[in-house]
């Protein structure tokens, strides 16, 4: 079964905790606290591979965590990171975030490896807490959480031409003649159901044809194949449109020619600019008449690389494939449309870090920021010496002090995250 596109779910390893250590060794007393920092979290690794055609791993399995990070040891030694998770994909793979449609990796080359979710940085450990006042911590810090993503994978063939046309058009067979491809045959509608890719090695030049399954009217919004394989268009330099001039079911080749153009268009508008061959194909089974007036009105239309074929018996397959290989040889790689736009631009200003800001939520105060996000995912609420800390940090940054003046009263409920508190004077 050919797989390409799945929806999973991955989170990073955790930072692991800081230790809450003593140095102990003989003759030496006080020797004072020496609790070393977790280990961080393992990243969510992807990793092209040319091997894969599919993605075929993901059809049962769709949820991925990486290494969770080690905890923090006596004589200040760090935990021990987590091992990152490495998922192998094919080329040609499209990574989004599922739950915002922003793109975040696009993998066009064998080996190219991307992080997609980071994993948490290690707990602080006691060593990081003495000072004159605290000279023996009794607490660490917790290591961070991971990230997490619901990620939709899509994989997008990269082929250097494209067959498109209606169903039974003829493109199995075209691509069987061309290429050593076995694709399934047979005449009736809808006989290939996932696209076939063949190589055509014509002198001293080779390229990759990919016969995308029959398109339909509507396809751009679903219809028959719709969008399981429009997707697969988009990477090739250059399309080859079939289109059957011998109406026998009664279509009009023109009309079936403009329709699967119009879809190509709807689905993507770049797709209209793509150097395209048009292909009269069953000329054997035609009038000269009506291949002659098909050839004339799509001339009309602005083609001019048009051809007369029958890839039944062979006519005109060895002009056609020299055109395409002549074509292919000039144009630019295959276009790769997923940039990561907002990525490739940055520009740096200095802004002053908001630590946090407070606002009102029915009768509930809600504390947000990244700086006492941080704080809270770290504090270990269950030692008593922690959660001290975590509250004389909140009073030295005035975050009590802006509480009081938002208008807090005692019972009234505050809420960080998802961590929420009663306010007691």
């Amino acid at each position: 079964m050919f797989i390409d596109h799945a929806k999973i779910y991955v989170k990073a390893g955790d930072g692991g905790p800081g230790a809450v250590s003593f140095h102990t060794e003989k003759y030496i007393t006080n020797g004072g606290p020496d609790g070393g920092d977790g280990g961080k979290g393992g990243d969510v690794v992807f990793v092209a591979a040319a091997k894969l055609t599919t993605l075929q791993s993901f059809r049962f399995k769709h949820k991925f965590v990486a290494a969770d990070g080690g905890k923090g040891m006596n004589r200040k030694m760090y935990g021990r990171g987590g091992e990152d998770l490495k998922i192998a994909v094919p080329v040609g793979t499209v990574i989004k975030d599922a739950d915002t449609g922003k793109i975040l990796a696009d993998f066009t080359e064998d080996g190219q490896e991307e992080i997609i979710c980071r994993g948490g940085k290690g707990g602080s450990g006691n060593m990081h807490f003495a000072n004159s006042v605290r000279q023996a911590p009794q607490f660490a810090h917790l290591g961070r959480p991971g990230e997490e993503k619901n990620l939709q994978v899509e994989l997008k063939l990269i082929a250097d031409v494209g067959l498109v046309g209606y169903p039974n058009a003829g493109k199995s067979t075209l691509l069987s003649v061309m290429t050593r491809a076995k694709p399934k045959i047979a005449d009736y509608p809808f006989t290939t159901l996932e696209p076939v890719l063949g190589v055509v090695q014509n002198f001293d030049m080779s390229f990759v044809i990919a016969d995308i399954p029959g398109l339909i009217e509507d396809a751009h919004e679903g219809a028959g194949l719709g969008h399981d394989f429009l997707r697969h268009i988009e990477r090739t330099r250059l399309l080859i449109h079939v289109v059957d001039v011998s109406a026998h079911d009664g279509r009009d080749p023109v009309d079936d020619f403009k329709s699967i153009n119009k879809e190509l268009t709807e689905f993507n508008e770049e797709l209209s600019k793509r150097p395209q061959v048009v292909v009269a194909n069953k000329c054997d089974d035609a009038t000269d008449e009506e291949v002659e007036l098909f050839v004339e009105e799509v001339r009309a239309l602005g083609y001019e690389d048009i051809f007369k074929i029958s890839a039944a018996t062979g006519e005109g397959i060895k002009e056609l494939t020299n055109k395409v290989t002549e074509l292919v040889s000039k144009l630019p790689p295959p276009v790769i449309h997923d940039k990561i736009g907002e990525e490739n631009e940055k520009v740096y200003k200095y802004v002053p870090e908001q630590k946090y800001e407070i606002s009102r939520e029915d009768d509930m105060f809600v504390i947000s920021g990244s700086w006492i996000s941080r704080l809270r995912e770290t504090t270990d609420f269950d030692v008593y010496d922690s959660a001290q800390y975590f509250q004389r940090a909140l009073i030295k940054e005035g975050v009590y002090d802006a509480l009081k003046k938002a208008g807090i009263k005692e019972g009234d409920s505050v809420r960080i995250d998802d961590f929420v508190f009663e306010w007691v004077e």
